[in-house]
């Protein structure tokens, strides 16, 4: 089975998180405090695995706001936390039609909810109960008078009442009644449940992520693991750690400690610390010259207590480029997370009996932004093949860069009224990360931005641009143009943001010794005329590398948004913002709103000062963005159309001839 939707309701700061779709990796983005726990924890509670147990509880989790009424709210029922839509797999398609009829299964998804105060959660399946019932029926082979007798049936009750006086006297009717009573709470509904159930999975829902122990004493672990307090009680989390490390090397701690002669004992060493060393290494990219060893000896007599008899096992470091070895726990806070996570959730992987949904909760905070990257390259490939995953980040090295739209916002709403009081509205989840305030969606521009400065490694021709939004326009200009069969972008630029005039000195000098064709266009502005002088009498970039938008829409200050019409350029901005009737843009209010300046985008945010406090300041990104999804935009052949593309073909071809062979 594989979650496809969630709603989640009535549960702490979540009073209504709207429908969001569920991918095989969904990455939930937000600022500290927006409600991502919640979420999660509220998922959580729809079938919590027995390892990470978790109960929703009215009077700790209902929105306090409303707790003092929630019997007047809910008269008759318990609230309902959570919603959830799941795909049904081949395989139970299959198993479910061989039960009842390929034609009684009416969807390949089945509705799962909980309640409050609920043992277990509720579905809702897709079963045309008449036509699973003739099916069933049709099995046993019934004579025309046999079937006659049982007349025509529309519900398992109805069933079961004319077969039973029938029972008796033919055994077929009697088979049909026992296979139909033999069906959990006699319910041909429960009987669908009970098929797919198999494959429910359960919830792991992790935020507290163990240190491992860097020492134990093992006869002591030994013990614990054989009485199953190693697994049952909290302090001894961090041991039981060291236990599934041993198992992750494999070799078992009873290999160990049952070794009876050097070479043996030795050999499993090795072979342990060799396992240990290339699977780390595998993810961990930081320093490749360690190596990670197991070492047991007899305890010291000088040692701490249980460390000073008996055999101790102790995890060490080794920095072949230093030649030295530290003990696990001195290393960084990051490595050491990394290790422990990696241990941890190879265990899970190999040990969960049933299907298990991974619900993990700021993963990788300690780590550095390339170890972050590191960690989610583990996600996609060695947790997302055997577990769907969500988790929340608010750090851009963990969002996915080449699936940004898998990512869902989570925002904490509140209204303000015409009085200015504020009233919560509770936490929401997007879908649509192109339309979020500016604090929420920063994660993912910070994604994209180094996604995009990334390939300044490997892409020998580059345009630096001033931010996102001008490399969204400008790929979306240039797709419409190929379209069309006319000169757009050569493939062969990639384009990166560089942050505006005064980071393109540093920004060429940084990446100088990559041997770049690098080429800038920028924005320009009045107060910029001195600064573009100054890059171009620097020499730091080629000969015509240095280009402004203003020289190709006959205006002396201009930026990307210029190269649009006044009309299409309105009309990006109020779909973007889906702005009231009374407020909407038009060429006559975009011209008189900041009469000292001919930039449209300064005139927009000059536009946006005068709006309602509940329409958002204007951001640059959030036009672009809204092109990018919706590209039929630039498909009509309008005049604003025309115009727009006329002056990116008329830059392109710039461009493009600055390209070196």
């Amino acid at each position: 089975m594989k979650l496809i939707d969630v709603h989640i309701q009535n549960f702490r700061s979540v009073e209504d998180s709207g429908k969001f779709k569920v991918d095989h990796l969904t990455c939930l983005v937000g600022k500290n405090e927006a409600g991502k726990t919640a979420i999660l924890q509220a998922i959580a509670g729809l079938n919590s695995d027995p390892a990470t147990p978790f109960e929703y509880d009215v009077e700790r989790d209902y929105p306090k706001r409303y707790l003092a009424r929630y019997k007047e709210r809910h008269p008759e029922q318990d609230a309902i936390v959570i919603e959830t839509t799941w795909e049904l797999s081949d395989l139970q398609l299959d198993a479910l039609a061989e039960e009842f009829g390929k034609d009684s299964i009416t969807s390949s998804t089945v509705k799962i909810w909980r309640r409050y105060n609920s043992t277990r959660p509720s579905w809702t399946v897709p079963l045309d109960e008449a036509k699973a019932l003739e099916f069933i029926i049709g099995k046993y082979k019934l004579s025309a008078p046999e079937r006659s007798q049982i007349g025509k049936v529309t519900t398992t009750a109805d069933l079961i009442e004319k077969l039973k006086p029938l029972a008796d006297a033919n055994s077929k009717h009697k088979s049909i009644l026992d296979n139909i009573t033999g069906y959990p709470k006699q319910n041909i509904f429960t009987r669908f449940r009970d098929v797919c159930e198999f494959a429910f999975p359960r919830f792991m829902y992790f935020s507290n992520y163990d240190r491992m122990s860097a020492a134990v004493h093992l006869p002591t672990l030994q013990a614990q693991a054989g009485d199953d307090s190693l697994f049952t009680k909290e302090n001894l989390r961090s041991d039981r750690l060291f236990w599934e490390f041993l198992e992750f090397s494999g070799v078992s701690l009873d290999e160990i400690l049952g070794a009876t002669t050097f070479e043996s004992f030795n050999a499993r060493l090795r072979a342990a610390s060799n396992t240990l060393t290339d699977e780390i290494l595998e993810y961990w990219t930081q320093n490749q010259d360690l190596e990670i060893f197991i070492n047991v000896a007899e305890g010291k007599p000088e040692d701490p207590s249980p460390f000073n008899k008996g055999a101790v096992g102790r995890a060490r470091i080794n920095n072949m480029l230093h030649k030295s070895d530290t003990s696990f726990s001195e290393r960084s806070a990051g490595f050491t997370w990394f290790f422990s996570f990696l241990v941890k959730f190879d265990r899970v992987k190999k040990t969960s009996q049933t299907p298990t949904f991974l619900l993990l909760d700021e993963p990788g905070l300690t780590l550095h932004g390339m170890a972050q990257a590191d960690l989610l390259r583990y996600f996609d490939e060695k947790l997302s093949p055997h577990h769907q995953l969500i988790y929340s980040t608010h750090s851009p090295f963990m969002v996915p860069p080449h699936n940004l739209m898998s990512a869902r916002i989570v925002e904490d709403l509140v209204q303000v009224d015409q009085r200015g009081r504020r009233t919560p509205t509770g936490t929401r989840v997007r879908e649509d990360i192109l339309k979020t305030d500016r604090d929420s969606v920063f994660p993912l521009q910070g994604a994209l931005g180094y996604s995009l400065t990334q390939s300044l490694f490997v892409g020998k021709h580059t345009i630096l641009v001033e931010g996102p939004s001008d490399i969204l326009y400008l790929q979306a200009l240039s797709a419409e143009l190929l379209k069309r069969k006319r000169e757009s972008l050569d493939p062969g630029w990639v384009i990166c943001p560089s942050g505006g005039l005064d980071k393109i000195q540093a920004f060429v000098s940084l990446f100088a010794g990559n041997e770049l064709d690098v080429i800038a266009l920028c924005d320009s502005s009045k107060k910029d005329y001195k600064k573009l002088e100054n890059i171009r009498r620097s020499e730091i970039l080629k000969k015509g590398g240095l280009l402004t938008f203003a020289e190709f829409v006959n205006q002396d200050e201009a930026d990307v948004e210029d190269l649009f019409d006044a009309r299409l350029f309105c009309d990006l901005v109020n779909n973007a913002y889906e702005l009231p009737v009374e407020n909407r843009l038009d060429p006559e209010k975009l011209a008189t709103a900041d009469p000292n300046t001919d930039r449209q985008v300064k005139k927009a945010e000059g536009y946006f000062n005068t709006l309602p406090e509940t329409i958002p300041l204007f951001d640059h990104f959030m036009p672009a963005s809204w092109l990018i999804a919706n590209p039929s935009t630039l498909s009509g052949e309008s005049e604003g159309v025309e115009i727009v593309l006329d002056r990116a073909e008329k830059l392109f071809n710039v461009v493009n001839s600055l390209k070196q062979k």
